[in-house]
């Protein structure tokens, strides 16, 4: 698991580290449970898009807005016009101001500021942990975090649409 605190927003960023065959939607539940405190938002791109996401967001961490773009070919749920639900709101915003307006509203565009982190993580580091055992691998992680928050601290580009 990589943690840290995002020095521009104060927000706490978690990610898991997984092998590439597992399933990333099948690791929201360990990773929620291992956030200390309540979380505010959880924020992912569209292969998040599933029923158990948001169940089990609800189920760990009450109140927690779940940020994840639903699919082009998404329809509301059967209860939206009486109880929407998160994603019927997201694709009402989507409806009413397009993508981009709901990227900005919903502040998925965040998110990309995470990924480019884990970028980071993977040209400076690699794909892979070194270590074999749990422990090993646990002071491995810890290590690289440090560097990476670290780089990070440095200062991140800003920038600019010209077109």
């Amino acid at each position: 698991m990589y943690g840290g605190t995002d020095a521009d927003t104060g927000q706490i960023v978690a990610s898991v580290l997984t092998d590439r065959d597992a399933d990333d939607g099948s690791q929201v539940g360990p990773l929620l449970d291992r956030v200390d405190g309540s979380v505010a938002a959880f924020i992912r791109d569209g292969a998040y898009d599933r029923d158990d996401v948001y169940a089990a967001a609800a189920a760990r961490h009450l109140g927690a807005t779940v940020v994840v773009p639903p699919r082009a070919s998404a329809v509301p749920s059967a209860a939206a016009e009486a109880a929407p639900t998160q994603r019927d709101a997201h694709l009402r915003c989507i409806a009413e101001r397009g993508r981009m307006g709901w990227q900005r509203a919903s502040g998925y565009n965040w998110r990309a500021l995470v990924e480019a982190d884990i970028s980071r993580w993977r040209r400076v580091i690699g794909d892979g942990l070194r270590s074999q055992t749990d422990k090993r691998q646990a002071t491995e992680v810890a290590i690289v975090a440090n560097v990476l928050n670290r780089m990070l601290e440095l200062g991140r580009p800003e920038y600019v649409r010209i077109a």
